[in-house]
């Protein structure tokens, strides 16, 4: 994959960023008209520039490009929410959270890290022989992702699909940033892919809480058909007793979700879940 091309192939901008550019060609042309006046135009294309990054720190945002937060409205109709873990996979807590999903005749998304595919390549297919998907979640996770220039962000997401699809047997699909967090650079490199950014409906940042019980009440509460669920199986928090906290949340969301007659379900390779 040639990673300087990639983000040139079959993208459109959003309404918002063609409009970004429409200023920005605005602003260029009154500078050669009215270059006196610099300092407003120069402010408002600072201020558009603020805007952008604005948008990228918001995870379920759409302004930089498409971005599914939920799953489709059949799905919804069915009673199908989606289970997520990111940052797998770990052989400290992926194992046991297979387990569990096969206990509970669940199907999950994970969003694994290349690198750590690359180095657990057997836990990697064994979630796919479960029957979850493997998808995309960068190569190495870096957490200044969101700063990265597009030939940068291409690398990262080229090197994970590479070693996924050795490890799982099959592309991903779907791609999720780290944090949530990305530039406007990275629609077009997804597009050129021809992967799909999936953020998330409710999170429980059990990355950094402890308590099993408070992670399962806040994404239950309110828990609706639809709804895409974060959790972590490569970086979650530890419990008190120290295992890691998502085998202790995990057993208490299942049954909230079972509890509400709704069903887990992956995400397909087309536009809906499996």
């Amino acid at each position: 994959m040639e990673a300087r091309r990639l983000w040139l192939r079959s993208w459109r901008p959003t309404p918002f960023l063609a409009a970004s550019a429409g200023l920005h060609a605005a602003a260029l042309a009154a500078l050669a008209v009215v270059p006196h006046h610099w300092r407003p135009i120069c402010a408002a294309a600072l201020a558009d520039h603020v805007a952008i990054a604005a948008a990228g720190l918001w995870p379920q945002g759409r302004l930089l490009g498409g971005n599914l937060s939920r799953l489709p409205p059949e799905a919804a109709r069915r009673g199908e929410i989606a289970l997520t873990f990111d940052d797998g996979p770990d052989p400290r807590a992926t194992p046991g959270v297979l387990d569990l999903l096969d206990r509970y005749g669940a199907r999950a998304t994970f969003f694994c890290i290349g690198r750590r595919a690359a180095a657990q390549p057997e836990l990697a297919a064994e979630i796919a022989r479960r029957g979850h998907r493997v998808e995309n979640h960068t190569h190495s996770h870096p957490p200044a992702f969101s700063l990265y220039t597009p030939w940068s962000i291409a690398r990262e997401v080229a090197l994970a699909q590479e070693e996924l699809e050795r490890a799982a047997g099959r592309p991903p699909r779907y791609f999720r940033a780290p944090a949530g967090l990305r530039n406007f650079w990275l629609d077009p490199v997804l597009t050129a892919a021809g992967l799909t950014l999936v953020s998330w409906t409710r999170r429980a940042f059990d990355t950094v809480r402890g308590r099993a019980a408070g992670i399962a009440a806040d994404l239950l509460r309110g828990l609706a058909a639809g709804d895409v669920l974060l959790l972590h199986d490569g970086s979650a928090a530890r419990a008190p007793g120290g295992a890691p906290v998502v085998l202790e949340a995990l057993p208490r969301v299942l049954d909230g979700i079972a509890a509400r007659g709704l069903r887990a379900v992956p995400f397909a390779a087309g536009e809906g879940p499996e």
